[in-house]
């Protein structure tokens, strides 16, 4: 599920799912969040954690949700918002290298690094409006916050893919490069001052994406998520056929 590494001052978190190109259920984010977790006890060890480098294994970074793994119920759900929460708010810099196509929540994932390292050849994609669901309040605000309002409207509405060289034009990726490239970039910002890192991560971050939450609103995206539409989304891909959404 998971392989997780140390290189020199930099740990190395990898989801660990070929088969399923690193999509994610309740489980894997649990696993995740643990493994975020264990590296924040390492601070106050002799040899701490710098950095944590966020990747996936094989081809792909993550295929988003695991649509046949139990990804529309309640503990994904929760279990989900847990590992985004965790990963924005441990005092350790989180950069993803995005080394494939990153799609829905693995998108989601990306967004909840510091820093994102993109591979030329992966591209991102949003679908959650062909598939009749709805993004919580953060990773729309964050998407906003990182790429511009009308860049996250393209990648949002449309649900099209974006490829690298967009990703970098706009601000999500910080650096085009491969693996080895995205280590170094790791290695040499755990030589930086670990206060200093600390301090900007929790300014950025304190940018009221997690602002009070709205019951209205969070009652929109729950309606989404358990709507008639979302069950059509997924009793046409059973039946190999385009899904007829109603708005209901």
């Amino acid at each position: 599920m998971l392989e997780v590494r140390r290189e020199g001052a930099v740990a190395v978190i990898a989801m660990d799912r070929h088969e399923k190109r690193n999509s994610i259920n309740a489980d894997v984010c649990r696993a995740l969040r643990e493994a975020f977790e264990e590296q924040v006890a390492t601070l106050d060890a002799d040899d701490p954690v710098r950095v944590i480098m966020f990747t996936g294994n094989g081809t792909a970074f993550s295929a988003g949700a695991d649509l046949g793994g139990g990804v529309y119920s309640e503990e994904f759900y929760d279990q989900h918002e847990r590992l985004l929460r965790t990963m924005e708010s441990i005092p350790i810099p989180v950069v993803a290298a995005v080394n494939g196509p990153a799609v829905g929540a693995g998108v989601q994932l990306a967004l909840a690094a510091d820093l994102r390292v993109m591979d030329p050849q992966a591209f991102l994609a949003v679908p959650v409006v062909k598939v009749g669901l709805a993004l919580d309040w953060w990773t729309v605000q964050r998407a906003s916050a990182v790429i511009g309002g009308g860049h996250a409207r393209t990648l949002l509405y449309s649900a099209q893919p974006v490829d690298a060289n967009f990703c970098e034009r706009v601000g999500f990726a910080n650096k085009i490069g491969d693996a080895t490239e995205a280590m170094a970039y790791c290695q040499e910002l755990a030589t930086f001052a670990p206060l200093s890192l600390q301090h900007i991560k929790a300014v950025i971050n304190d940018d009221l994406a997690r602002a009070d939450h709205d019951p209205a609103r969070e009652e929109l995206q729950r309606k989404a998520w358990y709507s008639d539409d979302a069950s059509e989304f997924r009793t046409a891909r059973q039946e190999k056929r385009t899904p007829k959404f109603t708005g209901k």
